[in-house]
């Protein structure tokens, strides 16, 4: 058992639901697997900040970076780094503060 709970819920991959954007930390190949992730488009960009605003929920796993994800009208903020899948939910308008270049694959639901 990990005695150091800082940033996470367990030693194990676990789902956090903040500012209404669900993360799963660190998913393993199995998953990655059972969800066809690497048939997924490819998407990256370098350090940067935009805003952004969901026409439809994407799922994303990032395989490299770091991302801030700061909803509008909220000062807070969910953190999605590389091993991290997650998904952002429609309607949704935000700004990425992109702290290390991204590489990702996702998909939009319709």
């Amino acid at each position: 058992m990990e005695a150091s709970h800082a940033g996470t819920h367990s030693a194990t991959s676990s789902a956090d639901n903040l500012l209404g954007i669900v993360v799963e930390r660190s998913i393993d190949d199995a998953r990655i697997a059972e969800l066809g992730i690497r048939s997924w488009p490819k998407w990256g960009c370098p350090p940067s900040k935009f805003p952004w605003t969901y026409d439809a929920s994407e799922t994303c796993y990032l395989v490299k970076g770091k991302v801030k994800v700061y909803p509008e009208g909220s000062s807070e903020h969910v953190e999605i780094s590389a091993g991290d899948l997650a998904v952002l939910p429609k309607g949704m308008c935000c700004t990425w503060d992109v702290l290390v270049a991204v590489d990702k694959y996702y998909k939009f639901d319709q």
